[in-house]
């Protein structure tokens, strides 16, 4: 039987350098790559790339690379990453922010790389266990579908489904089942029986990590990662698997977005409805029948007698969440989120009362759940019900430590203690009494310093790319929100790669000179008017960019009834499934798009279909979100100016995202339009301005704008 990658790794051997102008000729005029593409164009900027990401391994460096739209990233990344594993017999991770690039990666770009280079590798993506399903949690749930009637058909669905499925992976699926019946039959680690499963053999996250153990290159995305190195930061270490193999070597592809998948990972939310589902599921009192996981295994406890206590506890439980829902609006009053610190603690008494009070009965139910449990000899441990009460149990474990965390905000600085309500979705609202629900979050203040300690000072060499890691002319913003400005500076290389397209020839900037401000009450008025009249100076084409939802309704609403005989569709975000809004976006050749939040980074649309992109703000981060004032006030008590320090180039980037959606290959041509003038009027749109691509700019009245947008796409 062979030996697994991590085997190969022990043994004492020489690492072997990637020769950097080999690696380089790849793709350079008269290499593999040439003769195998009709469409060959040498691109020198990608050939540096390439270098620069093996020195870095040659190294052991970080490698903060920016690298525009066109530079061809992948490749320049892909082939040392693959001499590399070939040559030392060491794993390398590539980690993204989107599926779209991973399949990308995996179904078109590793095999291309793979005949250029003549050189076959093992590869996979991988994807959360959550993401598969489990054999014995669906064959038990299918055997008691009474007890769910409400997604009875969805799992009799999936079951057929199962019997066919190669992967086991829910993407695999031709339908989309809701939370609530996937949760029910997909994998746990909790609840996993490993080798005593009957199932084990035939397991889908098994095969794939057994598939992953002797992988050379895995495609993972930026929260599974993370989810990997929190495990080895617990205990696990470095050297043994985990939810990933062990690895010393990560790419990181669309790495402006790391920030914000760490800081995601490593908060914990709780509401009313994540806990009452658990608790039902785990012990319910109808009339006088009892149901729930409790009750099936306190059949097998010796501890049996002690279930009827359920009752009481999970009354006191739901009275609990309760009260704390009607503290947490009375704290909040019309506010839609509130952050606990000196300014809030006076008020916030009442509510750090009962959220005491709930962790308290949550942690009753839990004990007594874990003596339940404790009381099952060794023999009946095999009942699924013992193993699913352990899934529940943990994660009632964490919102118990998460509640009490909460009263102990003042002694837990390096977190964000904050409370956001939101309203439930209309169908739900219209019967419910109280259409308004309470979200309680802990956010870690800052990611830096964990990013640090579980990836840069762990790893061989870290590279990290994309097409916006710059703010003004140099990376120090991005590298201090990543933790990469606590490494030895002589271990980190940072360099840019410019884009080749002609952005000076295809590409206009226009910001019309007599829009309002956006601080002044006539703004929305005057966009909803200007809107309109761009979309038809472009002939439609358009993506409109909003930083506002309901800036958008509005505006797109006007817009609706302004061009009324236009040929095109006029879509907004929410209208449909994202994917689908793009597929429509890009097959009709007249249509706009008005959109938020999701569509300023990761959509690309080449050719026509997108001619326009208008930004109607300034994308700042709104200053009512409770994690990004907690930020800024950090950084003003340490004597820094937060606007210049963090708004301002948080704002740099996701701009330079934003006009990144317009030229995605050589031959397109199009307007990036700004109804925001503080561009040009304040002294900080100079950063704005500096990140940008060079092009033909024009700052003039709208009508003249019009005119030259027209012009420009239409020449």
């Amino acid at each position: 039987m062979g030996k697994s990658l991590d085997e190969e790794n022990v043994e004492t051997r020489e690492i072997t350098p990637i020769d950097c102008e080999v690696a380089g000729g790849f793709i350079s005029q008269g290499g593999a790559l040439s003769t195998l593409s009709e469409q060959f164009e040498e691109r020198p900027v990608q050939i540096e790339l390439l270098k620069n990401i093996a020195k870095a391994f040659n190294q052991n460096h970080i490698g903060v690379f920016e690298a525009g739209t066109g530079v061809g990233k992948s490749y320049a990344y892909l082939i040392p990453s693959i001499l590399w594993a070939i040559q030392n017999k060491e794993r390398v991770i590539i980690s993204t922010g989107t599926i779209n690039l991973q399949q990308q990666l995996c179904e078109k770009d590793i095999p291309a790389v793979e005949k250029i280079l003549g050189k076959k590798i093992k590869f996979i993506l991988m994807k959360g266990r959550q993401n598969y399903i489990c054999k014995r949690r669906l064959m038990e749930t299918a055997s008691v579908l009474d007890l769910f009637e409400d997604e009875t058909e969805e799992i009799k669905k999936i079951a057929d489904w199962e019997e066919t499925t190669k992967t086991g992976s829910k993407s695999d699926m031709s339908f989309m089942p809701s939370e609530n019946a996937w949760t029910k039959v997909n994998s746990e680690s909790d609840a996993c029986m490993g080798k005593r499963c009957p199932f084990f053999n035939e397991c889908y996250v098994m095969k794939v990590r057994k598939q992953a153990a002797s992988a050379s290159i895995i495609v993972v995305n930026h929260h599974l990662l993370f989810a990997d190195i929190e495990s080895r930061m617990s205990g696990i270490g470095y050297d043994e698997p985990s939810v990933l193999p062990p690895y010393r070597r990560i790419i990181f592809d669309e790495a402006h977005g790391i920030e914000n998948a760490a800081t995601s990972f490593f908060s914990e939310s709780v509401n009313r409805f994540k806990l009452t589902k658990l608790v039902n599921q785990m012990y319910r009192k109808r009339k006088s029948a009892e149901f729930g996981h409790l009750c099936s295994i306190a059949v097998f406890s010796k501890n049996e007698d002690r279930v009827q206590e359920a009752y009481e506890l999970t009354s006191r439980i739901k009275k609990a969440i309760s009260n704390l829902e009607l503290a947490a609006k009375d704290l909040m009053n019309n506010e839609y989120s509130l952050r606990l610190f000196e300014g809030t603690a006076r008020q916030a008494g009442p509510f750090l009362i009962q959220t005491n009070e709930l962790a308290d009965a949550l942690g009753s139910f839990t004990n007594l759940v874990r003596l339940i449990i404790e009381g099952v000899s060794d023999e009946d441990k095999e009942a699924a019900p013992f193993w699913e009460a352990k899934i529940i149990l943990r994660r009632l474990d964490s919102y118990v430590i998460l509640l009490k965390n909460f009263g102990l905000w003042d002694e837990k600085r390096q977190n964000v203690y904050w409370i956001q309500k939101k309203r439930l979705p209309a169908d739900l609202a219209r019967s419910s009494d109280d259409p308004d629900y309470v979200i309680l979050t802990e956010t870690p203040l800052d990611i830096s310093s964990l990013m640090n300690m579980g990836v840069y000072e762990e790893m061989s060499s870290v590279i990290c790319t994309s097409a916006t890691l710059k703010t003004g002319r140099d990376f120090k913003y991005w590298c201090s929100r990543t933790g990469i400005s606590y490494t030895d500076p002589e271990r980190v290389n940072c360099n840019s790669f410019d884009s080749p397209f002609p952005y000076n020839k295809n590409m206009l900037f226009a910001v019309p000179s007599d829009a309002p401000l956006p601080d002044r009450p006539e703004f929305q008025q005057w966009i909803e008017m200007a809107i309109p009249r761009l979309i038809s100076a472009a002939e439609g084409r358009t993506l409109v960019l909003f930083t506002s939802y309901e800036s958008l309704r509005s505006a797109h609403n006007t817009t609706l009834h302004m061009l009324k005989g236009f040929s095109g569709l006029i879509m907004k975000q929410g209208d449909d499934d994202n994917s689908k809004l793009l597929e429509k976006f890009k097959n009709d050749n007249e249509s706009v798009l008005f959109a938020t939040d999701s569509f300023w980074q990761g959509v690309d649309i080449p050719g026509e279909s997108l001619s326009q992109v208008i930004i109607v703000k300034l994308p700042f981060t709104v200053p009512n979100d409770p994690v990004f004032v907690a930020r800024s006030e950090a950084i003003e008590k340490r004597g820094g100016n937060s606007f210049m320090e963090m708004s301002v180039p948080e704002a740099v980037i996701k701009f330079r995202q934003g006009i990144g959606r317009l030229i995605r290959r050589s031959d397109d041509r199009g307007v990036v339009t700004v109804l925001d003038r503080r561009l040009y009027e304040k002294r900080y749109g100079a950063s704005f301005i500096q990140s940008m691509p060079d092009c033909k700019k024009t700052y003039d009245s709208l009508d003249e704008t019009c005119k030259s947008i027209n012009r420009f796409i239409f020449a």
